[in-house]
């Protein structure tokens, strides 16, 4: 008998009958209602767009404060003058007056009116810039190391970056995403190189065909899940690569022409309180491939979790979990025998990783700079949001973006530095270098009170959790660092499983600890309590970092962790909660 396929979720069923992303949306923008329905909310993802609920203005018996939360595309983190210009007069005319770093190298605009977010969008494809699959069940921002060095592997690797984004961008749906925002005005097409071109050619052919001519490699129902994918070179890890569905190290010769990839698949970081069969996860090492042949190998990789990923229960549809279930030696032979007809070889040699972040000043090429300057949560708002547009505007500079939501500019001449670092001190950035020690790497997602998964704080509580930690270590004469990380859910927005000290929201100023990753991202950590008081965290703490720093403090935080055993650690974390 035939195999029977499990029914289409309810999702899958919108999906396909959406018209490629179009329906209902469309209807729906042309009402009156300050919301949209849960259909056409979930079609709205696919465009860059969240509806969110404020949920601290909340009032019995009154409409629910709604809100979109919009979010651009922005491969590699570049952001040129005119479209940074642009979203910041939007945020301020039209949104909450912020803007804010992701922590996917792409800026977030909250607190835009229904009513508002065709202006919004339309405003940001003519200023050609995008937010097409910015969100929803497909390839989301393509991500690569910010700075924007002219050598080494550097500008290959944004190179990449930005070919594996054309690639994989969406064809009938970018059509429908025209016809919504600036009414079918098809010349802002994404245009892709020739040679990105010839291979997206290669989409109507094979098991990489969807089956559908519209649609080559997506099809009507796109991917199941969200897909993410991050190039770097070999030793940075700004990208947290082992997060990603796809990771690629990107090799050179000495004269920056690029040789080839180390393949990394199924990570992912979200999961669900109490569903055990969910999971944070690291992507495993599928091999090395040659350069030619890298963006036929992603197209082949997203074809095969199209096929094979489960479109019956969205918490089991990410591309980790199919890897975990069959195994990534079961996913590469299917990859080669159905999808992939180059050789997949052994792993090159890689040195060890840091987790660089750029900031500070930085010799751009001959005759320009950049500068990297920190911005705890990425938020910008008030003064420094509106002394950086004096900046880029006056100077004609480039904005990029890091995954450590940090902002870089970029293209300054040798005769701006020291104008542009007086502006900078009057913002109160004397030492952009060398923010505290605890800030450098920090994350947090935005939480409270708009995200709707949001169980419990996380931005708005960072800063005075950093503090009260740097207090703590310079109690405990701890000079060494740590690398925290703080979301409100366990959705995993932030990569707080990748973090020393992971805080990840378990409910109301309560948090699950996480314990034991790598200050170069190289480890997940480990879950060690379920529902820690935010109050209680530096007495939780205590007997820990004091063993730590008996220890002689050599050891990163995390290593120590690991070194100690689970046992010994859960003692002590015990001892500190009484």
């Amino acid at each position: 008998m035939p195999e029977v396929k499990p029914a289409a979720s309810k999702f899958e069923q919108l999906k396909a009958s959406s018209g490629h992303l179009k329906e209902p949306l469309l209807t729906e923008l042309g009402n009156d209602s300050l919301n949209f329905t849960e259909g056409a909310v979930q079609i709205l993802k696919f465009h860059g767009s969240y509806q969110q609920d404020n949920r601290e203005n909340r009032r019995k018996g009154a409409e629910k404060d709604w809100q979109m939360m919009l979010r651009l595309r922005n491969p590699g983190g570049r952001v040129p003058g005119p479209l940074f210009l642009a979203i910041d007069e939007l945020a301020d005319r039209l949104g909450n007056g912020s803007l804010r770093v992701t922590t996917r190298q792409a800026f977030q605009m909250h607190g835009v009116r229904k009513e508002n977010l065709k202006e919004v969008i339309g405003t940001i494809v003519r200023e050609l810039g995008s937010t097409l699959a910015a969100c929803g069940d497909i390839n989301r921002n393509v991500m690569a190391p910010a700075a924007p060095f002219e050598k080494g592997a550097y500008p290959a690797a944004r190179k990449l970056a930005d070919d594996i984004a054309d690639l994989l961008a969406p064809q009938a749906a970018e059509g429908s995403y025209l016809d919504l925002w600036v009414d079918g005005e098809l010349s802002y097409r994404i245009k892709p190189s020739p040679a990105v071109a010839k291979i997206k050619a290669l989409q109507q052919e094979g098991a990489v065909f969807s089956g559908d001519a519209a649609e080559p490699l997506y099809g009507d129902t796109y991917l199941p899940r969200k897909f993410k994918v991050a190039v770097t070179v070999p030793g940075d890890n700004s990208v947290d690569l082992l997060t990603q569905d796809i990771g690629l190290v990107l090799f050179c010769d000495p004269q920056g022409s690029p040789l080839g990839c180390n393949v990394y698949v199924g990570g992912g970081m979200g999961r669900t309180h109490n569903k055990e069969e969910t999971f944070a996860r690291t992507a495993d090492r599928l091999g090395y491939v040659a350069y030619g042949h890298v963006l036929e190998l992603l197209q082949a990789i997203v074809a095969l979790q199209r096929d094979h990923g489960d479109r019956e229960q969205r918490r089991h549809a990410r591309m980790k979990y199919l890897i975990h279930d069959r195994g990534v030696d079961w996913f590469r032979q299917e990859l080669q025998e159905r999808y992939f007809a180059h050789p997949i070889k052994g792993m090159r040699l890689e040195p060890k990783t840091k987790l660089e972040d750029y900031l500070g000043w930085h010799r751009q090429s001959r005759g320009l700079w950049f500068v990297g300057l920190p911005v705890l949560c990425g938020r910008l708002s008030g003064e420094l949001k509106s002394g950086l547009r004096r900046l880029v505007d006056t100077y004609k500079l480039e904005v990029r973006l890091t995954p450590n939501q940090d902002l870089l500019l970029c293209n300054i001449g040798t005769a701006q530095r020291s104008t542009i670092r007086a502006a900078l001190a009057e913002l109160g950035i004397n030492a952009p270098e060398a923010p505290a020690p605890l800030q450098r790497h920090a994350l947090a997602c935005p939480a409270m009170p708009l995200c709707g998964l949001a169980v419990t704080e996380a931005e708005r509580i960072l800063p005075s959790v950093l503090e009260r930690l740097e207090a703590q270590l310079q109690r405990l004469e701890i000079s060494r660092s740590v690398l925290v990380r703080i979301t409100g859910c366990p959705n995993g927005c932030a990569r707080p499983y990748m973090a020393e000290i992971g805080l990840v929201g378990s409910g109301v100023d309560q948090y699950q600890l996480w314990l034991g990753g790598t200050p170069n991202l190289s480890r997940i950590a480990e879950p060690y309590l379920e529902k820690m008081p935010l109050e209680d965290l530096e007495t939780t703490l205590e007997p820990l970092l004091k063993a730590w720093q008996c220890a002689g403090g050599r050891r990163s935080f995390g290593d120590f962790v690991v070194k100690s055993g689970r046992d010994t650690v859960q003692k002590l974390l015990e001892a500190g909660a009484g």
